[in-house]
């Protein structure tokens, strides 16, 4: 049965500062407003709304190095890991049992997760 993915959108990981002003500063830096300031209400994720084409923007605070990483959204968020792996991505952490912190054969750490508003965005990739 085929499975669904596409590119959701950006976090930007912040390990320094409070993620009040974390996302203060992306907010005015990249002109987007901050729709939910906590997101879950752990204090860990700031939502940036408006994003050019209906992109996902999030502000996560984290223990490690600021970065930005990258989300790919999937309807099945582990047929989509293995197809990664396939293509030489390993599977570093099934996060909360909701979605893989994968790193790619690049070293770049990005995440894939449940899709969001299937409707919205271009539509996504088929993969057998």
């Amino acid at each position: 049965m085929p499975h669904h993915s596409r590119l959701a959108g950006f976090m930007i990981d912040c390990g320094e500062g409070t993620l009040a002003d974390a996302a203060g500063f992306w907010s005015r830096a990249l002109d987007l407003p901050v729709t939910d300031p906590d997101e879950g209400g752990r204090g860990r994720y700031a939502v940036l709304g408006g994003a050019p084409g209906g992109l996902h923007v999030e502000v996560q605070k984290v223990e490690h190095a600021s970065r930005v990483h990258l989300d790919i959204e999937a309807d099945d968020i582990h047929a989509e890991a293995s197809r990664l792996e396939a293509l030489g991505a390993r599977r570093i952490e099934l996060v909360r049992d909701r979605w893989w912190l994968m790193e790619a054969p690049t070293g770049h750490r990005f995440c894939v997760v449940p899709m969001r508003d299937p409707e919205r965005r271009a539509a996504p990739s088929a993969w057998e």
